[in-house]
């Protein structure tokens, strides 16, 4: 099964490693720097997951979260500098899946991005 991920990431020395990781995965990723460009992304092309980074040019990425929640329920991994407490609180009233903060493992982050994938499909094969 094809699995495609959304990465919204403007560190390209993050983007690209996380890019790397999960594709030896055998996942399809597509990347974006940019909040607006990765906001038109997630709302116009299927993804099996999205991985938003909190800080983004020209669009925050809890501003992305609340546009893919108005009409998806895929799961979306946030990740942020910021103040972990505030980030988890926020995160939580806008419905992301799982908060990371950084600097993080990326083969720790890859091995979760692998859970809640399969987790989602579990609930979406039970919902049927």
């Amino acid at each position: 099964m094809i699995t495609k991920i959304l990465i919204v990431e403007d560190e390209t020395r993050i983007s690209s490693l996380l890019k790397l990781y999960l594709e030896r995965e055998s996942f399809i990723v597509d990347v974006a720097e940019d909040g607006e460009v990765g906001s038109k992304m997630a709302l116009t092309n299927e993804y099996d997951l999205f991985v938003l980074d909190v800080l983004l040019p020209n669009k925050n990425g809890y501003i992305i979260l609340e546009e893919i929640r108005a009409v998806k329920n895929t799961p979306v991994v946030m990740l942020s500098a910021q103040n972990e407490k505030f980030d988890q609180k926020k995160r939580d009233g806008l419905g992301a899946t799982d908060f990371i903060p950084k600097p993080f493992s990326f083969t720790d982050t890859v091995q979760r991005i692998k859970e809640i994938i399969e987790e989602s499909r579990y609930k979406n094969r039970a919902v049927q």
